[in-house]
């Protein structure tokens, strides 16, 4: 089973999780016709072929075929994994960690546990960060409104203009 194909209690119980679960990278070519080489890829990955290559030699992408000629050739499934590595990136987590999870996944079933703890902790870390957007955002909200309604701030008594 692969980082793709697994699914835990809450995708099949949480309908906005599954929903997100489900979301796939479109495929150019249909499996057993997907062969891409590695500027093909960065291409439809947005990675240069240069972080490609990183990639595969820190561990982080999984084996990926070669020609007769040794030139790297990707499949569909290097692309989703390209894909949920990408969602990663977003999140926030580290290379090392990002190599691990690669790691555990090649490990098999038997590190399910493992997998968890680093998604779960990831996951804290991003609901951390989006709380601290969100009152980010509130301060820039008032201020544009401020900006909007005037172009000045508030003169306010015993109180210094704001920025």
């Amino acid at each position: 089973m692969t980082v793709m194909e697994t699914e835990t209690t809450e995708t099949t119980t949480n309908p906005t999780v599954r929903r997100c679960a489900e979301q796939q990278v479109v495929h150019p070519q249909p499996d057993g016709q997907d062969r891409y080489t590695i500027s093909e890829v960065a291409t439809l990955s947005g990675l240069s072929a240069h972080t490609l290559r990183w990639y595969e030699r820190i561990g982080l992408m999984p084996h990926v075929d070669r020609s007769h000629t040794g030139q790297r050739r990707f499949t569909n499934r290097d692309l989703d994994w390209l894909h949920f590595v990408g969602k990663l990136r977003r999140t926030g987590m580290a290379v090392a960690d990002m190599v691990r999870y690669a790691e555990l996944v090649r490990e098999g079933e038997h590190t399910y546990a493992e997998r968890y703890e680093l998604l779960a902790a990831t996951r804290e870390d991003v609901r951390r960060r989006i709380t601290d957007l969100q009152g980010t955002l509130a301060v820039l909200d008032y201020k544009i409104d401020i900006y909007a309604g005037t172009g000045k701030p508030p003169e306010t008594a015993g109180r210094q203009r704001s920025a």
